[in-house]
Formats: C-alpha cells, structure tokens, sequence
C-alpha cells in the first residue's frame, strides 16, 4: 500500500502516528476533510494483525466520518483514532494518558470520542491530557455515552426502510437478526422490542452473547449462522467489511440496516444488494446518532431534547436517500454518497467566493 497515493485518491489530508514503548502503545489519528469543520471520530481499539491492515482501517474510517457528519447536517469533518491493542486485556490508565498527550499536539483539529472497545471511564483518562474530547459523562459536563443515540438514530433508519419495504414503519411481527451484541445493540434492541420485533443475535464473543441470552434475545452461538438466517432485517452491528462477495449471496432478508462502520467491503457490495432486491440503508447515514448527540456538546452546554430531535430525523435523512436511489436508479450507497458530497462541495464554493480564489 502507498499510503500518500492512497490518501491523495481517497482525499485524507493527514495521518498521524504515535508510539510510547514504555506504556505500550501504538496509535493512529487520520483526518480526512475538514471542509465543514474540525475532524470528529471515535477512539477504536483493535488489535490488528498487521501495519497496512490498521492504516487502512483507520483512513477508511475516518473518510466514513466526514461522509456521516455531512449527511446530518453537521458542521464537523471526519476523523478517527485507533489504538492497536486488544480491549479485553491491554488497556490501563497510562495508554489512554499517553493516547491524550498526543492527541493534543494535533491541536483540536481532530476531536475524539468513544469506539469500539473504549469505555466513558477510558475516555475520561484521556480526556485528563487534552481537552479535545466529547462524548463524556453528564456528571463531567458532557453528553454521556453516543451509542444511546445511536441505537435510536438506527431504529429510525429502520423503520424507513420497513416503509419502503413492508408498507408499514412499525416492526411488529418483522424478524430482526442482530449481528454483534456490543453497546450500540444493546441500546437498538429495547427499541426494536417495544415496537414489537422479533430478534434474533449472535456475537464472537461468548460474554456478549450472554448478555443477549439474558436479555431475552434468541442467540445463535455460531456466529457464521447470522447470514443464513431467514429474517426481513440483517443489522450488522459489529466491525466493518461484512457484506461482500461472499456473504451478499447467503443473505435471506429484504433489508440490510445495522449500526457496524463500513459495512460493505466495496462498492460491488451494494450493487449486489440491489441486484437481490435487497434494501441497504447506508451505514452513516442511520448510525450518525451518536455523532449528532456529541455535536451538542461541541462549543455549547448540551441539549439531549435538541439532539434527540435531530436523531428523529435520520428517518427522514434516509427516506430521502431511498427516493433519489430510486429515481436516479442508484445504490442507496451511491444516494448518500452523493447526499454528503453535493453539502461539501457546496461549502467548498462557499469559501472560495469568500477567499476569491
């Protein structure tokens, strides 16, 4: 991989890595446009097998993030952060203080907040270096845990697509196959319960699948079985790159909506999806709750009733991207892809009119 060639094809426009030998860590922070604004990413901790695979992980996602925010509305860019560790076993207080000063020498131009294998009480270590963080406690002064929001931003997403698909956007009686029992489920799922849905989960991890069991949930404990499963939704919920060449074909459900970052490995992912008839809702587009709920905290004293209400209306963000798919006969992909870019490049004109270049 040429990472500059690879970042000039995909528009990023920094990569950062840091290392503390004696704390144990090794960190990425990517920024990929910051056209709308500072970057805004969660801190991910994965414990990647190889270099070229976490960089490509981290730039992917960050990429994914300026695509979430634009599509919401917001005014920040896209980042992220990954840590190279296993969250099971490596984390401790000096990593994510280590993590902090480091993040700090960016100088807010990439704000970070939570993600897959961080905790609040992780990011509030981090947040005791720098000051660039959100995403923290309301007892701290911030908005608390964004998978809260997120569960609600991708139960809206949902529903929008049920319209479309069923007619109706209620889920009574609709068959919900949840794959990853992480956070952002665990918040999904009461949702997906009190409108009536039958769910059915499984995990990679015999912890997180005891926890469905325990919230009633029926659990597959292969967790390779989810594809095959015959349901009306498959709600990835877990890592990313999961709808490709090789499960798109085992699918049995009309709709694909979960919460997962990055969920088709690659364009022909969806295009395999509308082939089946199978409805995809654009994973930034219905899990942008959380990233909603922390810009309330950016710069302002929080307002859960204003960014509820602006989580509500990722229902309508995606019954929009589903019209212009239809009547351009494009991916729901394509539709959003295009949703996000047309409000950049519109801020993009927008400065050049004012800077005259």
């Amino acid at each position: 991989m040429n990472i500059t060639e690879h970042m000039e094809t995909f528009g990023h426009e920094q990569l950062s890595v840091f290392v503390d030998k004696n704390v144990g860590l090794k960190a990425y922070v990517a920024i990929h446009d910051t056209t709308l604004g500072p970057a805004l990413g969660g801190i991910r901790i994965w414990p990647h097998e190889t270099e070229q695979q976490a960089i490509e992980d981290v730039l992917r996602l960050a990429r994914a993030m300026t695509y979430k925010s634009s599509a919401a509305g917001l005014y920040l860019g896209g980042g992220k952060a990954l840590i190279v560790a296993d969250p099971r076993t490596d984390k401790t207080e000096a990593l994510f203080r280590a993590f902090g000063r480091f993040l700090d020498t960016l100088g807010g131009r990439c704000i970070a907040t939570e993600d897959v294998g961080m905790t609040v009480a992780d990011l509030l270590h981090v947040a005791q270096e720098t000051k660039h963080v959100t995403g923290i406690p309301v007892s701290h002064g911030g908005s608390g845990d964004p998978s809260i929001m997120t569960g609600l931003g991708v139960y809206q997403g949902m529903r929008a697509c049920a319209k479309e698909v069923l007619g109706v956007d209620s889920l009574r009686g609709v068959i919900v196959a949840v794959q990853g029992y992480g956070k952002v489920a665990s918040h999904l799922v009461p949702h997906l319960k009190k409108d009536g849905a039958r769910i059915i989960a499984t995990d990679l991890f015999p912890e997180a699948r005891a926890r469905a069991a325990a919230d009633g949930l029926e659990v597959l404990n292969d967790p390779e079985a989810i594809y095959d499963i015959q349901c009306d939704v498959f709600a990835p919920c877990a890592l990313g790159g999961v709808l490709n060449g090789e499960t798109v074909p085992r699918l049995q459900s009309r709709i694909v909506c979960g919460s997962a970052n990055n969920q088709l490995l690659d364009i022909n992912a969806a295009k395999a999806l509308k082939e089946r008839g199978i409805l995809y809702a654009p994973d930034y587009v219905v899990n942008a709750g959380g990233v909603i709920n922390i810009s309330f905290e950016i710069g302002r004293p929080y307002e859960e009733a204003a960014a509820r209400e602006k989580t509500l209306a990722i229902y309508n963000t995606m019954r929009s991207v589903i019209a212009t798919a239809k009547d351009r006969d494009i991916t729901t992909a394509e539709a959003a892809d295009r949703l996000a870019e047309e409000r950049i490049e519109q801020m993009r004109r927008i400065r050049r009119m004012h800077t005259g270049a």
